[in-house]
């Protein structure tokens, strides 16, 4: 597998999950944690002429787009050997990540003309648990691709042995 293919992988599944636990949470505590909503939102209240439909698509692509990018991150580290993919580590980056995520929503709040009315504290504290969801499953999806990359290479290897 590439790193380009480890990059969505890993990306697309710590997204997912990490979205999954803002859905829940948002369920639990009665409040709208979601944040391609809340990025949806503030594209419309930018720009008003877009559609619904056109915010809500780019509100998803921008968020799994920044879960592609943290991804990128984290495969390099872990590509370069300068971390082991290990759980702990995982949820490391994740809180790392979260304490980034949070900084950048609050500029985007500060800056945005016309930000989602929400309880931005409550919002800001969802986000460094959902970035350690993000780092868990972005690191296990990694490590079920390493595994089968050994599982692959040890055949081939083992393929290669027995036609000698």
């Amino acid at each position: 597998m590439n790193k380009v293919e480890k990059i969505a992988i890993a990306g697309i599944t710590g997204t997912t999950f990490m979205t999954l636990f803002s859905y829940l949470v948002s369920m639990l505590k009665n409040e709208n944690y979601s944040e391609p909503e809340h990025l949806a939102t503030m594209l419309h209240r930018f720009i008003p002429s877009t559609s619904k439909k056109f915010n809500q698509v780019a509100g998803w692509n921008a968020h799994y787009a920044v879960g592609l990018a943290f991804a990128a991150v984290y495969v390099k580290l872990w590509e370069a050997r300068k971390i082991k993919p290990t759980i702990v580590n995982g949820l490391a980056l994740g809180a790392i990540s979260g304490a980034f995520a949070v900084a950048v929503w609050k500029l985007t709040f500060k800056i945005h003309p016309l930000p989602p009315w929400i309880n931005f504290n409550k919002f800001y504290m969802q986000l460094v648990p959902a970035h350690v969801v993000f780092g868990l499953f972005a690191t296990i999806a990694y490590r079920i691709m390493k595994q089968n990359e050994e599982i692959i290479k040890g055949k081939q290897v083992g393929m290669d042995l027995s036609t000698v």
